[in-house]
């Protein structure tokens, strides 16, 4: 395992990092996806086995941080990783959970109220449920897990603060906030760490992340396998059903145009992954967190199989020529 140091919150963090939004699935709808998306439909019993099996093997490769929200299956997802790290050292495992996003109905939605709530009395009700679920008794990331327009950044990061005074969590960070948001914030107190979106076939964050990173503050990207287009299972354009997610993080890359374009950077990654007698998604991982600006890489596991295939990563390097190809392909392709 490769581990980066993260600036300001002065804590080494593995560069491969288990994300449970597919694990919340569980309990939600009754079936997971693995990080292909592809539906598994054994028992939620044994998906549940499954994903506590995937954490450990994980943490047993080498990771050390694991990423959970409680709108991930409305707290199941939290749960379940509390179950998972019971028998472990908990000073060794770093987690990162979030709040002020608030599981709300489509039809209930409005104007005035859109699901997210960054109000000081939410976060402080959401916190304690999530240090309840986790069996811990602090966390160690705490994100924002979107902006929230309706309450003012100066009471969203004092209920912060208030909270790493305390020691109920130890390190502050924005997911899918902007530059403005992120300059505004640290006006009130230090921001530790940001959660936005990237891999090879979504860069769009790129400047973000680096101008965070010359302040100190690291990224943890999710969608780190382009919701299972970095894996190599997808080689056809797939007719998504309305609702599924890929559609609406990738819906243009399905285009037909912009899809045959990904099917050439795909040639050019397989070629890489045989050279190597590796997987493709190995090639992905690691171009990914090869950067400088890029913390640590979420990537979702079903079981543990995926978790060992994923630590085993770092187990080699893309070449400098390597790198070159890839990104020289990508902007050819403009893609992402």
């Amino acid at each position: 395992m490769r581990y980066k140091h993260f600036k300001n919150a002065n804590v080494d963090v593995s560069e491969f990092a288990v994300g449970t939004w597919g694990i919340g699935e569980l309990e939600r709808f009754g079936y997971v996806k693995d990080e292909t998306g592809k539906v598994t439909t054994k028992g939620i019993q044994n998906a549940r086995n499954d994903a506590i099996e995937a954490i450990q093997a994980a943490l047993d490769g080498g990771a050390n941080l694991i990423d959970t929200a409680p709108c991930y299956g409305n707290g199941a997802s939290e749960k379940i990783v509390g179950e998972a790290i019971r028998d472990f050292d908990r000073s060794k495992i770093l987690i990162s959970t979030k709040c002020g996003l608030v599981p709300v109905p489509a039809s209930c939605r409005s104007k005035a109220f859109t699901g997210r709530d960054a109000s000081y009395k939410n976060i402080m009700r959401e916190v304690q449920s999530s240090l309840s679920l986790l069996g811990t008794d602090y966390i160690d990331f705490y994100f924002i897990h979107w902006p929230d327009v309706n309450t003012d950044l100066a009471e969203t990061m004092s209920a912060l603060n208030v909270l790493k005074k305390r020691g109920l969590i130890r390190y502050i960070g924005l997911s899918n906030h902007d530059e403005k948001l992120i300059a505004e914030a640290q006006e009130w107190g230090q921001v530790d760490v940001i959660q936005p979106p990237f891999s090879m076939v979504s860069r769009e964050a790129t400047g973000l992340m680096k101008w965070c990173a010359e302040r100190g503050i690291d990224s943890l990207t999710y969608g780190s396998l382009g919701s299972g287009l970095l894996t190599g299972a997808i080689r056809e354009k797939p007719n998504f059903k309305d609702g599924d997610i890929r559609k609406g993080f990738y819906g243009k890359l399905y285009q037909d145009d912009a899809f045959n374009k990904f099917l050439e950077l795909m040639k050019v990654i397989d070629g890489i992954a045989e050279a190597h007698g590796k997987p493709v998604a190995q090639v992905a991982i690691n171009w990914s967190t090869q950067q400088d600006f890029v913390g640590t890489a979420l990537c979702g596991v079903a079981n543990a199989a995926q978790a060992k295939e994923n630590c085993a990563t770092f187990d080699w390097s893309l070449s400098a020529d390597e790198m070159t190809l890839l990104n020289n392909t990508l902007e050819k392709l403009n893609i992402g």
